[in-house]
C-alpha cells in the first residue's frame, strides 16, 4: 500500500494540515479530507496517482472537526462508489452537520467561516457507516482497523493500516509542524476545547505506540518515524497541562482570572519546551501561538466541564 501525503494549504499555510492518499492495487481511500477549499487538491492527488473518484472506496474522518472533516461531504459528492468512514459519535453530525456549522460560525463569525471553510455538505446517511472500537474494513490487499481515542476529542479514532505499517492519528498523537524540526523532534498535544481529557489523552498515546506500527501519519503534519520520542514529549506535556488544570482548581479561578492563568501557564509550559529544542528564535515560531491559545481554552473549558459536573453530583 502506498501512501501519499497531500498539503490542504489550510489557512493559505504549507504544512499545517494534511490529508493522506491510500493506494492498494485499484482502491483507493482518503484519510480527513480538511475543508471544501481542499477537495481540489486531493482530487488532483487522486489523479496524480493514476486513478479516478470511482476507484475510491472509502473517505476516512478520524474526527469531526472542520480542519479534518469539513470537506467529508463535498469529496463524497464526487466519489460516487465511496463509503464515509466515522467515529459512531461523528457520523451523525456529517450526516446533519447543522449544529458543528452553527458553533463554528459563531465562534469564527459568518464571513471568517466561509473564507475558512466553505460549504459544508451533508452526506446522505446510507453512504455513512460508524465503526467501533477495534472494528476492520477490507481495504486493498488487507485492511483497515479502527482503534477508539478519546482525549482530544470524544469522537476521535485512529486508522491502522498494517499493510503499510501505518497509523493515522488525527489529532490523538500530537502535532509536528515540519518547519520547527530543524533541532530535532518537536511535538506537542493539542487539547482544545471541548473534550480535554488528561487522562484519556495519555491513553490515546499508549494505545497508538500499541498498535506496534512503525509510522505515524498525524494530520499536522506528514509521516513520524520516532514514535517512541513523540510518545514522550506529548506525555510530558499532557502531564504539564494537567497540572494547570488542577492548581487553576485548587485555586478556585473562574472567569477572565482562569483565563488569563491558563494562557499564561499553557504559554509558559510551551517556552519551556522551545527553549529546549533550541527554537526560541525560529523564523516559524509564530505557527504556536494558535496551539497554544486552544490549548489554554482547552484546560479552562476542561475545568469548567469538572465543576459542573460535581455540582450537579452534590444534587
Amino acid at each position: 500500500m502506498h501512501v501519499h501525503t497531500i498539503d490542504c494549504d489550510y489557512m493559505d499555510a504549507p504544512g499545517v494540515a494534511a490529508a493522506y492518499l491510500l493506494v492498494d492495487g485499484d482502491e483507493a481511500a482518503f484519510v480527513e479530507t480538511c475543508t471544501s477549499r481542499s477537495v481540489p487538491r486531493l482530487l488532483a492527488a487522486l489523479e496524480s496517482a493514476g486513478l479516478t473518484p470511482e476507484q475510491v472506496r472509502y473517505v476516512v474522518i478520524t474526527h469531526i472537526h472542520l480542519d479534518h472533516a469539513g470537506g467529508a461531504g463535498a469529496l463524497m459528492a464526487v466519489c460516487p462508489h465511496a463509503t464515509l468512514l466515522a467515529h459512531p459519535k461523528a457520523a451523525p453530525h456529517a450526516v446533519d452537520p447543522t449544529r458543528i456549522v452553527a458553533g463554528a460560525s459563531e465562534v469564527y463569525g459568518a464571513d471568517r467561516f466561509e473564507e475558512l471553510y466553505g460549504t459544508i455538505t451533508p452526506v446522505p446517511a446510507a453512504r455513512v457507516r460508524a465503526l467501533d472500537d477495534g472494528d476492520e474494513v477490507p481495504f486493498g490487499s488487507g485492511v483497515l482497523r479502527f482503534v477508539h481515542t478519546r482525549g482530544h476529542a470524544n469522537h476521535h479514532f485512529v486508522v491502522v493500516a498494517p499493510q503499510a505499517d501505518a497509523v493515522f492519528t488525527g489529532d490523538a498523537f500530537g502535532i509536528v509542524y515540519p518547519a520547527l524540526q530543524d533541532a530535532g523532534l518537536f511535538a506537542f498535544p493539542s487539547t482544545s476545547p471541548t473534550d480535554f481529557d488528561p487522562a484519556a489523552a495519555h491513553a490515546a498515546v499508549d494505545a497508538i505506540l500499541a498498535t506496534g506500527m512503525g509510522r505515524a501519519f498525524p494530520t499536522h503534519f506528514g509521516e513520524q518515524r520516532d514514535l517512541t520520542g513523540m510518545a514522550t514529549q506529548l506525555h510530558e506535556l499532557l502531564d504539564a497541562h494537567a497540572a494547570i488544570l488542577e492548581q487553576a482548581d485548587a485555586d478556585g479561578l473562574e472567569g477572565e482570572a482562569l483565563d488569563a492563568f491558563c494562557q499564561a501557564r499553557v504559554r509558559s509550559a510551551f517556552d519551556s519546551k522551545v527553549q529546549a529544542a533550541g527554537l526560541e528564535h525560529h523564523p516559524d515560531l509564530g505557527l504556536l501561538d494558535l496551539d497554544v491559545d486552544l490549548n489554554a481554552q482547552g484546560v479552562a473549558f476542561a475545568l469548567a466541564k469538572r465543576r459542573y459536573k460535581r455540582s450537579k453530583a452534590r444534587g
